[in-house]
C-alpha cells in the first residue's frame, strides 16, 4: 500500500472528498461521515461507528454549535483547540493520508473549512471484556484480575502496580496494513539500555502486512529460530507477574488485541516459575517448586525410561523386577505409547472445542469408554495407561503452556530413540537434548543460565524459592543498572 504524504488542499471540498475516497465511506456501512456547519464554516467528521464514544462527540458538537462567526477569524485553530473543543486527547496533522490511517485506528478526524490542519480527536472506545483471572495462571490466593485484549487497559493494569516515575511505555505501530499498536514497557533506571535499544530496532524492522496472531507473530520475527519448539519469550496474563519481572529488569511487549504480555528475555527456568509459589510462605513455596520440577522431569523422562526397562529387564536394579507390563498388548509397546500420545493430544484439542457443560462428559467418555475398553480388548496394558497418565499430569503441571508442548515433543523423540537404539539411544537422546538447550540463546543470553554458565546464587534462587526480603538482588544476566536495589 502507498505511504506517500498528501498535504492539505487549499479548498475544504477537496479535503473532504479525498478523505471520503481514501476511507471508502460509501463502501463501508460503519465508516461515518458527518457534514456539519458551525459559525458559517463547513466542517466534516470522519469516524468509525462502534469505536467512538457517542456521548463525547455529542458534547463536542454542542460546544461547536455555540461558536460565533467572528470568533473564528483571527486564530481559528487556537480557538477550536483551547476554547471550543474541551477534550484531553486532541492532535493535529497536516497529512491527509496520516489522518485517514488514524481514523482506521479509532480516533475521529475533524476537517474545518479554512484550516490547514486536520484535528484528530481521540474519543475512541473498544469492545472489551472484564479483566478476569486468566485460566492458565490461577492461584489460590492473590489478585483475580488479568490482562485483556485492549492495550490501554493493559498499560493501566501495569501502572496500577508500578507507581514509578521511571516506568516507560513507548508506543510503536507494526504492520503495513494492520497498523497494530505495540507498547514496549520497562523501568528506565533498571533495564539494560542496550537491550531496550536492540529490541526496538528488531521490532521496527518487522515488515509484514499485519499481526493476525498478535504476540505469536511478533515472537516468530524476534526469536529467529523458527523450527525451535522451545519458547524464547515468556507469556503472562497476570499484571502482578509482569510487574515482578519489570522490577528485575526485564522488558515487556504489550500488543493490542492480545491478553498475553511478552516478557523478554526468558530462560528455560523462567518458564517453570509460577505466581502460586510467591503467594505462599517461603517453605511452602519452595516445596511447591520442587514438586513442580519433579512433575516436569517425570513428564519428559518417565515414559522412555519405563520403555527401556520393559524391553531390557536386565537393566533393572534389584528390587525393581516388577517394572514392566505383566501382560503384553496385542500391539508392540512402542506403538501403544505413540497411539496413546496422539490420543491425548486429540483429547486435548477436542476439549478445547467442546462447550464447557459437555467437557466433563467428554472426559468420562475418554477415560472410561475408550481407556478401559482398550485395556480389556488387549490393545493397551495397564502399565502403559498408568505411566502415560503420570507423564500427562506432569505436562499439565508445567506453568508455561509453550514449554509443555516443547517437552512433549522431546518425550516423543526420546521414546523413538530408545525404541531404535535401546540404552544408547536413551543416553544419547538426553545428551543431544541437553546440548541443544545449552547452545540456545534468548536475546543473546544463554537459555540454560544460571546452569550454563554456572552462577551459584542464581542457581540456588531457581531451585529454592528464597524469602522475598532476601531476594532484592536482580538477575545478573539482565545486566541491570542497579543490581542491589
Amino acid at each position: 500500500m502507498e505511504n506517500k504524504k498528501q498535504p492539505i488542499f487549499s479548498t475544504h471540498q477537496k479535503n473532504v472528498g479525498y478523505l471520503k475516497e481514501r476511507l471508502a465511506v460509501d463502501d463501508s456501512f460503519d465508516m461515518v461521515q458527518l457534514d456539519l456547519e458551525y459559525a458559517g464554516k463547513k466542517m466534516a467528521l470522519f469516524l468509525i461507528d462502534g469505536l467512538v464514544k457517542d456521548d463525547i462527540l455529542h458534547l463536542l458538537m454542542k460546544f461547536l454549535a455555540k461558536i460565533e462567526p467572528e470568533e473564528l477569524e483571527p486564530d481559528a485553530l487556537e480557538k477550536l483547540l483551547k476554547t471550543y473543543i474541551p477534550y484531553v486527547e486532541i492532535d493535529q496533522v497536516t497529512d491527509l493520508n496520516e489522518a485517514a490511517d488514524l481514523v482506521l485506528g479509532g480516533p475521529t478526524a475533524l476537517v474545518v473549512e479554512g484550516l490547514d490542519k486536520v484535528l484528530m480527536i481521540d474519543a475512541r472506545t473498544y469492545p472489551v471484556r472484564s479483566p478476569d483471572e486468566p485460566d492458565l495462571e490461577r492461584v489460590v490466593r492473590g489478585s483475580r484480575d488479568g490482562y485483556v485484549e485492549t492495550i490501554v487497559f493493559n498499560t493501566a493494569l501495569t501502572r496500577r502496580r508500578i507507581r514509578d516515575r521511571s516506568l516507560r511505555m513507548q508506543y510503536l505501530q507494526i504492520g503495513r496494513r494492520s497498523k497494530t499498536d505495540i507498547c514496549i514497557c520497562y523501568l528506565e533506571d533498571i533495564a539494560d539500555e542496550n537491550r531496550v535499544k536492540d529490541l526496538k530496532e528488531v521490532l521496527q524492522t518487522i515488515d509484514t502486512d499485519g499481526l493476525p496472531m498478535a504476540e505469536k507473530t511478533i515472537e516468530e520475527f524476534i526469536s529467529g529460530r523458527h523450527w525451535n519448539p522451545y519458547p524464547s519469550v515468556r507469556y503472562t496474563e497476570r499484571p502482578d507477574t509482569a510487574a515482578a519481572h519489570l522490577y528485575e529488569g526485564h522488558v515487556l511487549i504489550i500488543i493490542d488485541g492480545s491478553p498475553s504480555v511478552m516478557i523478554t528475555p526468558a530462560t528455560y527456568w523462567h518458564h517453570l516459575q509460577h505466581a502460586e509459589e510467591y503467594r505462599q510462605k517461603p517453605l511452602v513455596g519452595a516445596y511447591l517448586r520442587m514438586v513442580r520440577f519433579f512433575a516436569v522431569i517425570a513428564s519428559i523422562f518417565l515414559l522412555p525410561l519405563y520403555y527401556l526397562f520393559s524391553t531390557n529387564p536386565n537393566l533393572l536394579p534389584a528390587g525393581l523386577e516388577y517394572i514392566g507390563p505383566a501382560e503384553s498388548g496385542a500391539i508392540p509397546l512402542i506403538v501403544q505409547f505413540i497411539i496413546a500420545e496422539i490420543g491425548i493430544d486429540i483429547l486435548r484439542m477436542a476439549a478445547i472445542h467442546t462447550p464447557t457443560p459437555l467437557a466433563t462428559a467428554l472426559g468420562l467418555v475418554a477415560a472410561i469408554l475408550i481407556g478401559q475398553v482398550a485395556i480389556e480388548v488387549g490393545l493397551f496394558s495397564y502399565e502403559v495407561v498408568l505411566y502415560l497418565a503420570v507423564a500427562a499430569i506432569g505436562t499439565y503441571a508445567t506453568p508455561s503452556y509453550e514449554l509443555s508442548l516443547a517437552n512433549r515433543l522431546v518425550r516423543l523423540f526420546l521414546l523413538l530413540s530408545t525404541a531404535l537404539f535401546g540404552l544408547i539411544g536413551y543416553v544419547v537422546g538426553i545428551s543431544l537434548w541437553l546440548l541443544y538447550l545449552a547452545n540456545m540463546k534468548t536475546f543473546k543470553i544463554p537459555y540454560f543460565w544460571p546452569f550454563i554458565p554456572f552462577s551459584f546464587k542464581a542457581f540456588r534462587d531457581i531451585f529454592i524459592r528464597a524469602p522475598i526480603p532476601l531476594k532484592n538482588r536482580r538477575p545478573t544476566f539482565l545486566n541491570p543498572q542497579d543490581p542491589d536495589r
